[in-house]
Parts: structure tokens; C-alpha cells; sequence
């Protein structure tokens, strides 16, 4: 039976055909729904973990059992799981352990762009690529195979088109991975200096193994042409990008399996064609393979080195005429991210933004917080550099930037990885001032629970993290909590904490106003008669109010009735809801 699916549900049904226990992850654009997937599967354990860290340590604890396991991810989610990644390589596994993450070429949903092929190589772990979801979904269940054939993690890389275009997939039926027995080896597990310093020669003589797998492998194949005058070398998405632009008209290597690349296999292929080019997105890896087998080649000269690609762009480059290809920039008019209306992390915002407060920012939904009108925010680095940021800007500005600069992090976030800057707020002594924005919910990808929601990945209730609790447990003696819908009780606290001489922590807490149980008020309404068009309310970017005909208006069909906007209103204009 064939069944359309988008790539992520496909690596989640390859995960569970190919008898996979258990799958631990942390959500992140373009990964997020492999788990999702998973998780609708009863013969699978999945769980959202705090961080992708601990996701990959629990897919190492279920492979050490004999189990076969996965951990997902997006691209920078691996950096925070190279820790046990790179030692992974060592050990090797028990039940075959697959690491999936997801490239984001383009930066549609990330604050990089960068290209997780270069992971594999250092931590000299075999990576394999599919190329569409029929792709994923055998590739995954191969993954897994060569797992426990070379003892050795892989790396399962997608990217945003195949994690989010669809095609058909043939079901098959699962299978029941035997599990392995578990049997004590601190040789091979316990990577103390004196075991670790044996397993390096493991490593490299595996290495080689994979390198010659690699040069009569199904995961590479050849397609010649009759004209051989250009042969092209590609993967992934730029696969099918090839195939649409140029048909059958030209000899391809396609590679399923990006590392170890092949070496015998490339320069055969080379030796058939007149012209030898690497179209890859993001950064020249298997160009420069080519180069070191001494090719020449043409690749990063001619293709950019930055952004997703496509058709078009293929075409252009390669100067092939006649033919055109519709991009989604062409035909979707230009939507600029924003706060939703009723996001219970305006109202904070506007008053961060008021009092011309310094906020160091996190990732999250809350990252909208420095778009126009609001401009709040003045940084964002990564995942809890937040938190750590603020105390080295207090420690380094002393006690003068102490009273106008906070951290802003979401719960979800914190719970990530902001307890730990948090503590060394608490320990090395700034008085920095942390306001958690606790939505109740991860909702930048798109509404995962967390450790402080109370339920699981299943819904299921779970154990509650009390974030006063932890934070007062961190060495922080002052935690405040304030509803940021009420501005003047928010402007409040955030002033008294931030002129206080300890460390504090405001939690700034409403529920996501797209949650199901959050039920929205009546729209609120706008009486022109009153309305003196000072644009007070525009002040706060909400998407339900804008100008016509000289007055401000609400759209009844965003507005959430919080009220934030009536709190503005020096003309009682704004009414309505009650």
C-alpha cells in the first residue's frame, strides 16, 4: 500500500517498520514532526526531553540496553548534542542508534545556516541523505541496519524541503528488532583516557570500512547519460532540483550516503565526462572531496554559497533556456513574522520598550519581540544565551547596567538550557534581573509540552516543574510572578526588581492565546467619535488594529479581547467586550 506523506512522517514510519523502541528528542523547525509522528505509534517510547543533550544521551541509554533508538533534532539542536555525539563515536552502540537532524538552508525558521555535514566528518560518523520521503523512510530503516553492522551511530540529515514536501511512500510491515542482550563491556563504554585511547584505532579502521561500503553502495548510484559531455554530483534536495531542470539529458552521481564519501566510485564517474560539477547547498564539502581526489571541478565558483536553492537558480547558473519553474517567492505575497494578537508577550514588551530597558533576548516566539514597533530586544545568540549573556554584560558594565538590563527567556527555553546561567548568576553574584516568559507551552514550533506544562508528549499528565520553586533552589531569593496583560503591575515589578541589590526573577505568565482551552473574550471595538488617532494603540504592533479612513479600527476577527490596548487609550475609545 502507497500512502503520501511529508518526510518527517515518513522517517517516523521508517523508525517504526525498522523496530526502533525508543525516540527522545527536543522540538525544532524543521524536525519537530518526525517525533510528532512517532509518537503515534504505541510500539514506540517517544518523549520531548529538556534538550537535545539529553536527547541523545537517552538514545545512548536505549542502544547500551540492546534497544534500537533515535534522537531528532534541527541543526543547531546538534550543537548541544555534540558533547555525547563525538564520545558516541567511540563507544559505538548496542541497538542500532540514529541520530536524526534537520538542516535549515534559507534560515526559514533559525538563527543560522549551518550545514550539519560537517559534524559527521568530525566526529567521523557515517551520515546518509535521502533525497525525497520515499527516500527517508527506506534510508532510516538501512540507518539503523548499518548501526549495528558497524557499530557505529548515524547521522540521518534532512533539511526543510524534504522534512516538508511530500510524495508517495510504500508501507511495509514493521519489524520486531530482536533487542539485544545486554552484556557488561567497560572496555568498550567506559571512555576513561586508557579505554577511550584503544577505541581511536576503532574508530579510524571503521572509517575505512565505510569508505569502501561507500563505493558499491544502494545509497550512491550513477545515472549516465547518452551525451556524456557533463556529469553532475549531488544530494538531497538538489537531486531533484537536477533531475527537473536537466531530465535524463545528463550523467548524475547521486549520493545517499554524504560521509564517508566514496573515492573510486567519484573518479570513475569523472573519468566518463567532459565536465564535472558539485551542486550542493550551503558549503562545498563533497567540492572539496572532489578536489583533494584532484579533480577539477566546478561547484562554489559558480553556485552560491549561501541559501537554499532551486530550479530556477539551477537553471539560470547552468544556463539552460526554455524552460521555467514557479518558486514559492514568486506566488506568496510577503508576511513578516509577528506576535499574534492577544500574545500575552506584547504587553511585556511594550513595557521593556517604554522604559528603554536593555533586553538581552533568547529563542522563541518571543525573539518578535524586536520587530517594529516594539524593538525590545537588542541580542540573540542561542538557546540560553539569554540568561549566561546578562551576567557577563552586568559583570563587564558594572552596577550601572544592572538597573536598566534584564534577560528575557521562555520557559520552554529555561528549561533548556537557562537553569545553568541562572545558577552562575546566583553563584558568581550580578544582580541581574531574569524574567521568564511562561506561556505555559513551546510555542514556536508549534505548540510541544514541556517540563513546567504537566503533561507529556502524549498529553498524558505529567510531573509539573514549579519554576518558583526551582528558581528559589537556584540560589535566587526573589522570583515575583505578574500577568503582563495588567501593564501597570508588570512596569511594577520590573522596576522594583531591577533596582534591587540581589539577583531576581520575574515570571511573566499567561497562557499562549492559541491554546485550545484559552478561550478568547468578544472582540473589543474602537468608537470613532472618540478615537483621536494618536496611534497609542499602534504602538504595540498588535496584527487586530490598524488605521482607515484617519481612525484606528479592530479587526473582530483577531482581536482576543485582552484588553492591552484599552489600557493605552487616554480617550476611552477602546470598549466593547465586557
Amino acid at each position: 500500500m502507497k500512502k503520501l506523506m511529508l518526510g518527517n512522517e515518513a522517517v517516523a514510519r521508517g523508525m517504526l517498520e525498522a523496530g526502533c523502541s525508543v525516540v527522545s528528542s527536543y522540538p525544532g523547525t524543521p524536525s519537530t514532526e518526525i517525533t510528532e509522528f512517532a509518537a503515534k505509534y504505541d510500539d514506540i517510547y517517544c518523549e520531548w526531553a529538556p534538550n537535545e543533550k539529553v536527547a541523545c544521551e537517552v538514545a545512548f541509554g536505549a542502544s547500551l540496553s540492546g534497544s534500537r533508538a533515535a534522537c531528532c533534532m534541527k541543526h543547531v539542536g546538534l550543537n548541544v548534542a555534540a558533547d555525547p555525539l563525538f564520545t558516541l563515536s567511540y563507544t559505538g552502540v548496542g541497538g542500532g542508534l540514529v541520530v536524526c537532524v534537520a538542516d535549515d538552508p534559507g534560515m526559514h525558521s533559525s538563527q543560522n545556516e549551518q550545514d550539519s555535514r560537517h559534524y559527521a566528518i568530525a566526529a567521523k560518523l557515517p551520515m546518509l541523505e535521502p533525497s525525497d520521503s520515499a527516500e527517508a523512510k527506506a534510508f532510516v530503516k538501512l540507518a539503523f541496519e548499518l548501526s549495528e553492522k558497524y557499530d557505529t551511530p548515524v547521522i540521518f540529515r534532512t533539511c526543510t524541503r524534504i522534512a516538508h514536501s511530500q510524495c508517495a511512500v510504500e508501507l511495509e510491515e514493521p519489524i520486531a528488532a530482536p533487542k539485544k542482550e545486554y552484556v557488561k563491556n567497560p572496555q568498550k563504554y567506559i571512555m576513561a583516557p586508557a579505554n577511550a585511547i584503544r577505541r581511536h584505532p576503532v574508530v579510524e579502521a571503521r572509517t575505512a570500512a565505510l569508505v569502501e561500503y561507500a563505493e558499491n553502495c544502494e545509497l550512491n548510484r550513477v545515472e549516465y547519460a547518452e551525451n556524456g559531455s557533463l556529469g553532475i554530483i549531488t544530494s538531497g534536495t538538489c537531486y531533484q532540483y537536477v533531475k527537473e531542470v536537466f531530465g535524463d539529458s545528463v550523467s548524475v552521481l547521486k549520493l545517499g550516503l554524504v560521509n564517508p564519501l566514496p573515492e573510486k566510485l567519484i573518479l570513475d564517474f569523472a573519468a566518463k565526462v567532459d565536465r564535472l560539477v558539485v551542486i550542493e547547498e550551503l558549503d562545498p564539502v563533497i567540492e572539496d572531496h572532489c578536489k583533494a581526489l584532484g579533480l577539477k571541478v566546478d561547484g562554489k565558483n559558480i553556485f552560491p554559497i549561501c541559501g537554499e536553492f532551486s530550479q530556477s537558480l539551477i537553471a539560470k547558473v547552468m544556463g539552460v533556456e526554455g524552460k521555467e519553474f514557479t518558486t514559492p517567492d514568486e506566488v506568496a505575497p510577503v508576511r513578516p513574522p509577528v506576535m499574534c494578537a492577544g500574545c500575552p508577550h506584547r504587553g511585556l514588551f511594550y513595557v521593556l520598550a517604554k522604559k528603554k530597558i536593555t533586553v538581552l533576548g533568547d529563542i522563541g516566539c518571543y525573539t518578535l519581540g524586536s520587530a517594529a514597533p516594539l524593538n525590545a530586544i537588542d541580542s540573540v545568540l542561542c538557546m540560553g544565551a539569554s540568561v549566561s549573556g546578562l551576567h557577563g554584560f552586568n559583570k563587564a558594565s558594572g552596577a550601572d547596567a544592572e538597573k536598566k538590563t534584564v534577560a528575557v527567556i521562555g520557559d520552554s527555553t529555561f528549561m533548556h538550557s537557562g537553569m545553568t546561567g541562572l545558577a552562575n548568576i546566583a553563584y558568581n553574584g550580578t544582580n541581574s534581573t531574569v524574567i521568564i516568559v511562561d506561556n505555559s507551552i513551546t510555542g514556536m514550533t508549534g505548540h510541544q509540552q514541556n517540563p513546567t506544562t504537566g503533561y507529556n508528549i502524549k498529553g498524558d499528565p505529567a510531573t509539573k516543574i514549579d519554576l518558583e520553586a526551582l528558581c528559589h533552589a537556584l540560589g535566587i531569593n526573589r522570583v515575583r510572578v505578574v500577568d503582563p496583560y495588567d501593564l501597570k503591575a508588570t512596569e511594577k515589578v520590573i522596576m522594583e526588581e531591577i533596582a534591587a541589590d540581589e539577583p531576581s526573577v520575574i515570571i511573566s505568565r499567561r497562557p499562549c492565546a492559541l491554546l485550545k482551552y484559552v478561550k478568547a473574550k468578544p472582540a473589543l471595538t474602537i468608537d470613532p467619535d472618540k478615537c483621536r488617532t494618536c496611534k497609542a494603540c499602534m504602538k504595540l504592533g498588535c496584527p487586530a488594529i490598524s488605521i482607515k479612513n484617519g481612525k484606528a479600527v479592530i479587526d473582530a476577527t483577531l482581536c482576543v479581547g485582552c484588553g492591552i490596548c484599552q489600557q493605552l487609550c487616554a480617550f476611552g475609545a477602546i470598549g466593547g467586550n465586557e
